[in-house]
Order: C-alpha cells, then sequence, then structure tokens
C-alpha cells in the first residue's frame, strides 16, 4: 500500500476509487488492485477499519477479550490491505462526485480533483435517529460514538450508564462493557414485542446461519451481569443542572418509572448513508423491511449511474461479514468491467463469494424483523429536535405538514431541514417519515431529500486553492 500524505501526491485519473475504508471498501480496493488496476482508496479517517473496526491498527486495547474477536477480525483485513497496491489517502474528505465520475476531495485546508474509470462508494451506515425527549442533553450521546470511544481512546463512560433502544449493537456495547469491568447499569429494551410474532416464520432460516452461537454467547453474557428492563414504549430523558441526570420510561400498561442516570447510550439500529450516492445521481429505493431509504443496485452492486456501483451497509444493511463479501464483488466487477477479465472468469470467481453471503443472509432477515424500531419511536416527541442543525422541533414538522407538504424538499424550503453541515443525514429519515404519517402514505411515496455538491461542507478557500483548471470545470458542473 503506498500512503498518501498530500493532495499533490495524487495522480489525476484512477482505474478505480473507492469511497470509504471499512470492511467493503478494504476488501473492494485489495480486490480490484489484485487484478492489477490502479486503485485510490479515500477516506475520513487518519486510520482504516471504518466504524465497525475502528482503530483496527492502532486501538489502545490490547486485551482481546474486550472488543470481541469479531472486531479483531479486521486486523486480517487491515493487514491485507497494507500488502496491496492501493494508494490509500486518509484524513479526506469528499465533497463532490458526478456522473462522468469526477471526485472534488479536501485535506487539510486544501482541495482537489480526480477523475476514476469506475467509482465505488463504500460509505457504510449512519445510526438512525432516535429523538426521543432529552436526546441532544449533554450526558447522551448515541451507543455507536460510545463504542467508537473505546475502540479509538480505551474510554468508558464512569457512573450510572443506561443504554436504551434496539438492535444487535446496543448488545454487543453493553457486552464490551461487561468484558471491561463497567457493566451499565441497565438496558431498556424497546424491541417491540409484536415483532417477535412478525420474525418467528424467519427463525428457521436465522438457527441455519452464522449468527446463532454468536448471538446466543452475547445475551448470555450481558443478561448475567445487567439489569434488563424489556417491553419499554415510552422514553424520555430528564435534565438537572444542563445535563442528562434521569431517564423516565414505561413499559406495557404500567406507570412510568424512572431511574438514575449520568450517561444515556441511544441506538434503534443503523440505516446506509446515502448523502453521496444521492447527490451524484444515484436512484434511491424505500425498503420496508429496514424501514429506510437505500441505493438501487443489482448484485453486483451498480447503481443506476453508469460507472458508479455502491457496495457494503451503504447499499443495504447486512453487517460487517456480508460488507466485506460485497466489496469484494464490487472489486471484482470492476475489473471485469475495465477489461481486466471475461465475464465468464469474473462468475466463476464471483460463485464461492456469492455461497458465503447467502449464509449469511439466511439470519438476516430475522433480524432485520425482530429489531424493527418501533413506529412511534422513529418518529419525533414534539419537545425534541428533529433537525439538530437548524433546530426544528418535532411539533414544528408536524405543524407544517399537516399543511399538505408533499415531501422533505418542500419542507427543506420551509423550515430548512436538511440545510445544515450535515446536509440531512441525522434528519432526512425523520422529516420523511414525519410527512408519510401526516399524509398517511408510505415514506416511499414522499421520497428523499434532493441532494447535490457539496455534500460536506467545503470552505471557499478549499475551492480557490484547487488548479485554476478544476475550478473552471468545477464551476460548469455547478458545485
Amino acid at each position: 500500500m503506498t500512503r498518501l500524505d498530500q493532495l499533490n501526491d495524487l495522480k489525476p485519473i484512477y482505474d478505480v476509487v473507492v469511497v470509504g475504508a471499512g470492511p467493503a471498501g478494504m476488501a473492494a480496493a485489495t480486490e480490484a488492485s489484485a487484478h492489477g488496476l490502479e486503485v485510490l482508496l479515500v477516506d475520513e479517517a487518519a486510520s482504516p477499519g471504518g466504524q465497525i473496526f475502528r482503530a483496527i491498527t492502532e486501538t489502545p486495547l490490547h486485551d482481546r477479550r474486550v472488543l470481541g474477536e469479531d472486531y479483531w477480525k479486521g486486523r486480517a483485513a487491515a493487514e491485507t490491505l497494507l500488502a496491496s497496491g492501493v494508494h490509500y489517502l486518509p484524513g479526506a474528505t469528499v465533497w463532490h462526485l458526478d456522473p462522468v465520475l469526477q471526485f472534488g476531495l479536501s485535506v487539510e485546508g486544501r482541495a482537489a480533483a480526480v477523475t476514476a474509470r469506475r467509482a465505488v462508494l463504500a460509505t457504510g451506515a449512519l445510526e438512525r435517529p432516535f429523538p426521543v425527549k432529552g436526546w441532544t442533553l449533554p450526558g447522551v450521546m448515541s451507543a455507536g460514538a460510545a463504542q467508537t470511544l473505546l475502540k479509538a481512546s480505551g474510554l468508558v463512560p464512569q457512573g450510572r450508564v443506561v443504554l436504551a433502544g434496539t438492535g444487535p449493537l446496543l448488545w454487543l456495547l453493553a457486552s464490551q462493557y461487561v468484558a471491561a469491568g463497567h457493566p451499565p447499569a441497565a438496558i431498556l429494551d424497546t424491541t417491540a414485542t409484536g415483532n417477535w410474532r412478525r420474525a418467528v416464520g424467519a427463525l428457521p432460516a436465522f438457527l441455519r446461519s452464522p449468527y446463532v452461537a454468536k448471538g446466543l454467547r452475547l445475551l448470555l453474557r450481558v443478561r448475567r451481569a445487567v439489569r434488563v428492563v424489556s417491553g419499554v414504549i415510552e422514553l424520555s430523558i430528564e435534565a438537572g443542572d444542563g445535563s442528562a441526570t434521569e431517564i423516565a420510561f414505561r413499559r406495557g400498561d404500567r406507570p412510568m418509572e424512572r431511574m438514575a442516570a449520568d450517561h444515556v447510550l441511544l441506538h434503534q439500529g443503523v440505516t446506509p448513508n446515502v448523502n453521496l450516492a444521492s447527490a451524484a445521481g444515484c436512484a434511491l429505493e424505500w425498503n420496508e423491511t429496514q424501514a429506510c431509504f437505500r441505493p438501487r443496485t443489482d448484485a453486483w452492486g451498480r447503481s443506476s449511474v453508469a460507472g458508479i456501483a455502491i457496495t457494503g451497509d451503504g447499499s443495504g444493511i447486512g453487517g460487517a461479514e456480508i460488507a466485506a463479501l460485497r466489496g469484494q464483488l464490487a472489486g471484482i466487477d470492476a475489473a471485469c468491467e475495465l477489461g481486466r477479465m471475461a465475464p465468464e472468469v469474473r462468475d466463476g470467481l464471483a460463485a464461492s463469494v456469492r455461497a458465503r453471503i447467502a449464509a449469511y443472509d439466511r439470519g438476516r432477515h430475522f433480524l432485520d424483523l425482530l429489531y424493527r424500531p418501533a413506529d412511534h419511536f422513529r418518529l419525533p416527541h414534539d419537545e425534541a429536535l428533529a433537525c439538530r442543525c437548524e433546530e426544528v422541533t418535532g411539533r414544528h414538522l408536524r405543524e407544517v405538514a399537516a399543511l399538505g407538504v408533499p415531501g422533505p424538499n418542500q419542507m427543506k424550503s420551509m423550515l430548512r431541514c436538511g440545510m445544515g453541515p450535515c446536509q440531512g443525514r441525522l434528519c432526512g429519515l425523520t422529516v420523511a417519515e414525519v410527512i408519510a404519517a401526516e399524509r398517511g402514505v408510505s415514506p416511499a411515496e414522499v421520497g428523499y431529500y434532493r441532494l447535490r455538491s457539496p455534500v460536506k461542507p467545503v470552505t471557499l478557500a478549499e475551492i480557490a486553492s484547487m488548479p485554476r483548471e478544476e475550478r473552471d470545470e468545477k464551476a460548469v458542473l455547478r458545485v
């Protein structure tokens, strides 16, 4: 691997540009490079691994029991990347991609343009918003953010830590805290009881998947050490002295209960990070089972825009194992599309990869059905900030949606939702689902934000730092 330290080290054109150095991005880049393609791997982090394998090459945690063996599997993927011929640009922000496969990149206040013959987007997943009352208070963060602190810095919140929500990551984080010697005070499980009835039909396939043994060990370890409160249907976080001090919850027909908390870690699943793909013109579609929008792709990850493939959890949530395998498929297909192998050779190489994906897919549907967040928890509380950037509450959203707003783009013009620094990454699903609920239709009919470049904040100084011909070309492309 060749690590690039500055934009001047970039070539103007690469065979393949891969965005994201998580499981899918590392796999796609190394596979494409192995077939003789010149590959550039771009990532915002300072080292490879993505969110799942965050800081895998430099974590201060050396006790393997804390993060678990699934985390340490990422070391092999990172070492394979390091031994490859990939050009790797860390600490880089990708703020533009267009249908002619030209990227806009920024590193340390300078910008540059790079063109690809084939683009592979492995932008991963985002945690789903959990807009309950008090979710923006100091002392409250997402489970994913807390796990990043653990992986990258070895930090565990002190005091009374309460985890609340649903999904495998919630249980994994609790297990890691137990292994680190800091078990949380409680888990408030918001998994809807009706989900079990809907998921039971997928249970036989799940029992034949690789998830079973791992999941059972995880649940047993946590339940032996942590108080688990199931059936939570209402949740709010209360403040004292400006930060979270208490969490109120209700289960079933019981009265509200209260629990002291110094830190509250929220989670209700993850969704594909679609912003870059959408801004590049790739079509999105609504996935009712996973309750999120995802890019429309074929079996190879090819999007609706020629030359752009989308892989890993950015194309649909499947987990680390499936993400890496999808990335491998994208790398193989890129080699075929660029003339390094015949289609029949590509198909032969892909056969064993698809068989491994199928093994994990057998259990995925059960997990999707079981951990589908309850409808009312996906909609914002009246007093909760639905759009953090523009400070729009759930009440504001509903009041405007009740006027007959057809979709998120019209809501954007009225309340500025999606116009802040996150460009809708935190509020996009929430806004779409509020409008859909008010109209009594599916989010598929409401649609998503119409995104365009720049998808990440970029300064005029960065644009001005580009060579003149690149600035002029970008102006034509209306960035």
